[in-house]
């Protein structure tokens, strides 16, 4: 496929920490596929992380620095996509003025997300201009790059279509300036944290990327499993195993089978069924840990990287600001 015929793909991650193994299989395995078939943008967005982290601004570069590593561990390559800051476009922040001035008021305020996230996060004060318009900050993003198609999970696929009602607005209004973004609808598995919840870096949960094995043991050995099996002996279910999640993410189905069954007739017990998933969870690690630890020790290498994604990401940017300015009038 030639570059004319390849569909833009955008997607971007707040920097609030390093990436866990939720991030791992919700998103970046998806994004090495698409990198080969798609022309792709994958953005650091500080400015969303500023909208929740302003009191902590200060991390927000160690937090970027972070992604960055377990990006490139991953096996993300420059050659193939563009990795960059959005904070370093500042076209993204003229095209999120811009969208402002055409957005409803009530388009915001209906977001789900607005509400959830300010219940998830009570010890933050997120009743702030930015953080209820970071959907059109989204958008920006989004649409400077007149990306083709956003991957996205099935719960979120409601969140793009605010997106494409702005679109749809500007528009009509202006032209036809933007495409409507289409949804990439992936698979993303719910993966359990450390504490039978959702794995998330707001619950103080989750396993990261980088956790050395001797971490990872210690945060999945005392994890809770089916409640059924109070006993060794005691048959469990393993679909309502929190434990059983990270084995449909990280262990072969043969051999998920196995433990499934070995669950289900108490054939093995709950360290043995941990035990097997450390195995296969702690070798797809070492490879992606090693190529992370390479990259860490020459970070000048890693902020070249993203600043040549930067410098590609802006000669996109500005020539889609200036078919907007000219749509404009201006």
């Amino acid at each position: 496929m030639n570059e004319q015929q390849k569909k833009t793909v955008l997607s971007g991650v707040r920097p609030t920490g390093p990436q866990h193994l939720g991030n791992l299989v919700g998103a970046l395995r998806n994004w090495l596929s698409l990198q080969d078939v798609c022309q792709c943008f994958f953005t650091i967005v500080g400015w969303h992380a500023l909208s929740s982290e302003y009191m902590n601004s200060k991390a927000i570069k160690g937090h970027t620095f972070e992604v960055a590593l377990d990006w490139l561990g991953v096996g993300l390559d420059p050659e193939k996509c563009v990795m960059f800051l959005q904070s370093e476009v500042k076209e993204h922040a003229e095209l999120h003025l811009i969208l402002s001035m055409v957005t409803p008021l009530p388009w915001l305020e209906r977001v789900p997300t607005f509400k959830e996230m300010q219940q998830e996060l009570q010890d933050k004060d997120l009743n702030t201009y930015g953080f209820l318009g970071y959907p059109v900050l989204q958008a920006a993003d989004i649409v400077i790059y007149k990306a083709d198609f956003v991957p996205v999970g099935e719960d979120q696929a409601a969140h793009l279509e605010l997106t494409r009602e702005i679109v749809r607005r500007f528009n009509r209004i202006f032209g036809p300036i933007f495409p409507e973004p289409q949804t990439l609808l992936t698979e993303v598995p719910r993966l359990a944290g450390t504490d039978g919840r959702k794995m998330s870096k707001s619950f103080g949960n989750s396993i990261l990327i980088k956790d050395p094995p001797e971490l990872i043991r210690e945060k999945i050995m005392p994890m809770i499993t089916d409640t059924r099996r109070m006993r060794r002996n005691d048959p469990g279910e393993p679909n309502d195993c929190p434990v059983f999640t990270l084995h449909r993410a990280f262990v072969p189905k043969e051999r998920q089978d196995e433990v499934a069954h070995g669950c289900r007739t108490a054939g093995i017990g709950c360290r043995e069924c941990k035990a097997v998933v450390l195995e296969y969870l702690i070798r797809t690690l070492e490879p992606i840990q090693e190529r992370r630890r390479a990259f860490e020790k020459n970070p000048g290498r890693v902020w070249d990287i993203l600043e040549e994604g930067n410098r590609k990401a802006r000669r996109v940017a500005q020539a889609t600001m200036d078919t907007v300015r000219a749509a404009l009038g201006f």
